[in-house]
């Protein structure tokens, strides 16, 4: 009887480390779900994966016109270059907590992929290809960003798609704000005030001209995918991407700052 509460403890520390070795990250084919599995469980959120023996080769023929659909980039890390402790050192990223939840992926991009003298050129089209998401910094700052694929024009070395193709190429990287956003004071870029209501002393400040003047301000960042993963009778590919990018600059007033993004992909090559 006395050793009844010593053996439990013992099966209750077996059945955790039983749990946590058969535990992770496991791969959801959405396609067999419906909505009521999907709603409110972030499953929308995931990028579908394939087996790690999906190791096949795609040929291409340049002759022939081909697209990737169906791309899925899902965020799982993200890094804001944060200021030096001196000018003698570098800024270096410093790992933040993504706040957004459930809707930080970009899913359903596509775009043409043309073959031309070894090289591949992917041209993004559309997709849900922009997310707004807020990451937290260890100090308890926020920083809001819009994660994008729009306008990628991406390349790789090659003829074929290959476990050992790595595209790499610019984007854009659209205003958290819009047009329509209003300050706390009321003041916008379409719509609102152009400047606070009442007398507001040393106007001509250039802190407050710049809160008052609001902007729509692009930004420009540079993605790169791997592909690691390939079915070659599906078309399906999966791998892990990069892509970094400037923060929100709240319609001009502050300065942006350097985010890196990581995480899983997934997609189809298809011919067009």
């Amino acid at each position: 009887m006395r050793f009844r509460p010593l053996l439990a403890l013992v099966l209750a520390l077996c059945l955790t480390l039983v749990t946590a070795c058969s535990g992770g990250a496991k791969a959801v084919d959405r396609a067999s779900l419906t909505y009521d599995d999907i709603h409110n469980t972030g499953l929308a959120n995931s990028c579908p994966t394939l087996p790690d023996s999906a190791r096949g080769t795609i040929s291409l023929d340049p002759s022939a016109r081909y697209q990737l659909r169906e791309i899925c980039l899902h965020p799982s890390e993200v890094f804001v270059k944060g200021e030096p402790a001196n000018k003698r050192q570098e800024a270096q990223f410093v790992p933040a907590k993504i706040l957004t939840r459930y809707t930080s992926s970009l899913d359903q991009v596509y775009g043409d992929l043309k073959l031309n003298d070894d090289q591949l050129t992917f041209t993004e089209l559309g997709g849900i290809d922009f997310q707004p998401v807020t990451v937290l910094l260890p100090g308890g700052e926020e920083v809001p960003f819009t994660f994008s694929s729009k306008e990628l024009v991406a390349t790789a070395n090659g003829n074929a798609f290959t476990t050992s193709t790595d595209f790499s190429g610019p984007y854009r990287a659209p205003s958290y704000r819009t047009s329509n956003f209003l300050d706390p004071k009321g003041r916008g870029l379409t719509t609102g005030y152009s400047s606070a209501v009442g007398l507001v002393p040393a106007g001509d400040d250039e802190k407050l001209r710049k809160e008052t003047i609001k902007q729509y301000v692009d930004g420009t960042g540079t993605m790169s995918f791997s592909i690691t993963k390939i079915d070659s009778e599906t078309g399906e590919f999966a791998g892990v991407f990069s892509a970094t990018q400037p923060s929100d600059t709240d319609m001009g007033t502050k300065a942006a700052v350097d985010v890196k993004i990581t995480g899983e992909l997934y997609g189809r090559l298809e011919k067009a």
